[in-house]
């Protein structure tokens, strides 16, 4: 479900980054249901999405249903940002909660590059950001086994919380399938593991490392 909302001044003056506020402020405003879906792989492309509130997933799938989800992205960052090539979407978008994002059509966002080219190479910088994370992902997915894909991706999201490192987002073994390609089987026999060695805390879907897991297992 989406619906079009009048623009949330003081969110978007919340927003961080000064590009991607800028931005904002320009677009046209919209607000979207828990997990509705509002960019479709393969749809042409229009519109760049700035996210004001709210959290989304980036996914690929397959005719079967199957997914492999590429991102998290929440308040702060946007998706959508390869309609410049006029292309095809190669990626969806599903709100995970409620999102209000401002939407920038293609034409409003090259008028604001011409007037700030700071803007610009903003956009390229996050492109190639993006883009060397791909490579890591597709490097992972070829050459890295399920365990180093789940620990690998178990670092990259912990953060330091009271001396110890804690991944910030509730996740599903499901949720972590999904990011390392993998069966949700598999990832329950890791977890397990992992668990039973002492390297991990699992409450109430928050995950704790209590220790580093180790390279292979």
């Amino acid at each position: 479900m989406e619906s079009t909302v009048s623009t949330p001044e003081p969110a978007i003056a919340a927003i961080d980054d000064p590009i991607a506020r800028e931005l904002a402020a320009a677009g046209q405003v919209r607000s979207f249901a828990k997990n509705a879906v509002f960019i479709n792989e393969g749809d042409r492309a229009e519109s760049l999405f700035i996210i004001i509130s709210g959290r989304v997933k980036v996914y690929v799938s397959d005719a079967q249903g199957r997914e492999m989800i590429l991102d998290i992205r929440g308040a702060g960052q946007y998706v959508g940002e390869m309609m410049l090539d006029g292309g095809p979407r190669s990626a969806s978008v599903q709100a995970l909660e409620h999102t209000t994002c401002a939407m920038v059509g293609r034409d409003a966002l090259r008028a604001a590059i011409a007037a700030n080219p700071d803007l610009a190479m903003s956009l390229i910088g996050k492109l190639i950001e993006r883009t060397r994370l791909a490579t890591e992902a597709v490097k992972s997915l070829a050459l890295t086994d399920v365990y180093g894909r789940v620990s690998r991706l178990l670092l990259s999201l912990a953060r330091e919380h009271d001396g110890k490192l804690v991944v910030p987002e509730r996740m599903t073994q499901q949720d972590i399938a999904d990011r390392v390609g993998a069966s949700r089987d598999m990832i329950s026999r890791i977890f397990k593991d992992l668990t039973a060695g002492g390297y991990v805390t699992v409450v109430d879907r928050r995950i704790t490392l209590n220790r580093r897991p180790p390279a292979r297992w």
